[in-house]
């Protein structure tokens, strides 16, 4: 397994009126950020908040490319993000116990934070297609080249971790700074992630390994 230190190259926040930043996910030009009854859009380059629809925001989140699908509690809600309107819902595989939320190969991915796993679940039904075991709580989840990764937070320590989507096996880890925590977690497709900081307020950007830059696009 490669470690290594995560690489910390921006931070944004905290943010007034939020309840932490939760879920996490990028639309190709803004960030969305679930802050508990609402989720807002970041710009990025600015840092500003574009703008906020008001829906129950307390977990993961993820962009299909049309549509965004937020957890609440215990389901999941596909959701216009031009008007907020909530277009269907569907039970989110354990209860109130999910954290993390993406979006890859037609399917929506679900960290699970106690139960310490990833699901892979049908994204008009709910339904389980498969799970993947892991030995850290879970919290956010995305893909990027056909890389899994997830963020872990336990003990008051963080990391991120790129996994085996067959096995689970650790292939990769980075380790955040002590006290920084990851709640959310989403890819530009490119050099950076995105993090959620939990209860900080706070949205960092960890460069990705190995590739080169770190300049916003």
């Amino acid at each position: 397994m490669k470690r290594e230190t995560a690489e910390i190259i921006r931070e944004y926040g905290p943010f007034a009126g939020t309840g932490g930043v939760n879920g996490v996910s990028y639309d190709g030009r803004q960030v969305w950020m679930a802050t508990g009854e609402r989720l807002d859009a970041l710009d990025p380059e600015s840092g500003e908040i574009r703008r906020s629809l008001d829906v129950a925001a307390d977990a993961g989140t993820a962009f299909d490319g049309t549509h965004l699908y937020q957890i609440a509690e215990a389901v999941i809600r596909k959701i216009d993000p031009e008007t907020g309107a909530v277009l269907s819902t569907i039970p989110a595989p354990d209860g109130d116990g999910d954290s993390g939320l993406a979006w890859a190969e037609g399917s929506l991915w679900v960290g699970q934070y106690r139960g310490r796993r990833i699901h892979q679940i049908d994204p008009e039904t709910g339904a389980v297609l498969r799970t993947i075991e892991s030995d850290r709580f879970v919290t956010g989840v995305t893909w990027v080249d056909g890389e899994l990764w997830h963020g872990t937070w336990e003990e008051e320590h963080s990391d991120l971790r790129r996994i085996d989507p067959v096995t689970g096996a650790v292939l990769e880890r980075l380790d955040m700074p002590a006290g920084t925590a990851v709640s959310g977690l989403e890819s530009d497709g490119g050099e950076r992630f995105y993090c959620g900081g939990g209860n900080s307020g706070k949205l960092r950007v960890i460069r990705r390994p190995g590739r080169a830059g770190s300049g916003q696009r």
